[in-house]
């Protein structure tokens, strides 16, 4: 059942770019979920598969320090990270997250999860379950940020 988790329900097990796949399932899910249950349970959910990537990856990558490309729990948590931020600012106007919003913390996230800047390269090169949950983790807080400064710019609130 572990594995199961890690990869992903299968989406790990994807070819090409089995991270994109993962983050691209989370998505349509955390769309899901924000839509047809709300935000506080896409919060929930959030620190839920958090948890359970810890959890299942500590199972799976026992004296491993290597973040193997087909273990994708660790796109969902940080791309549902990332989601968060849009799909609050939606949820404070009574709304579903609108289109630019979760494309915008998709792309972000995919950006730092595969450039791996500052804190992003640094948990990845730490290695181990900590590793490679935090690295994602860190993509997802700055995709958020980065999602809510493109909203700002977009909407004229930062010029």
């Amino acid at each position: 059942m572990t594995r199961l988790i890690c990869l992903g329900f299968g989406l790990g097990l994807l070819r090409p770019g089995p991270g994109t796949w993962g983050s691209a399932g989370a998505i349509v899910l955390g769309l899901l979920i924000d839509r047809f249950l709300g935000f506080p349970v896409l919060v929930l959910a959030t620190l839920a598969v958090t948890a359970l990537g810890f959890w299942a990856l500590s199972r799976e990558l026992t004296g491993a320090h290597e973040d193997p490309s087909e273990f994708v729990i660790d796109e969902v948590a940080g791309q549902w990270l990332a989601l968060l931020f849009p799909a609050a600012a939606f949820w404070w106007r009574d709304e579903a997250i609108a289109y630019p919003g979760w494309v915008a913390a998709f792309l972000f996230f995919r950006l730092f999860d595969i450039w791996k800047p500052w804190l992003v390269g640094r948990a990845d090169r730490s290695g181990g379950v900590t590793g490679v949950m935090t690295d994602d983790l860190w993509a997802g807080l700055f995709a958020g940020i980065a999602t809510v400064i493109a909203a700002g710019i977009a909407h004229g609130v930062l010029m």
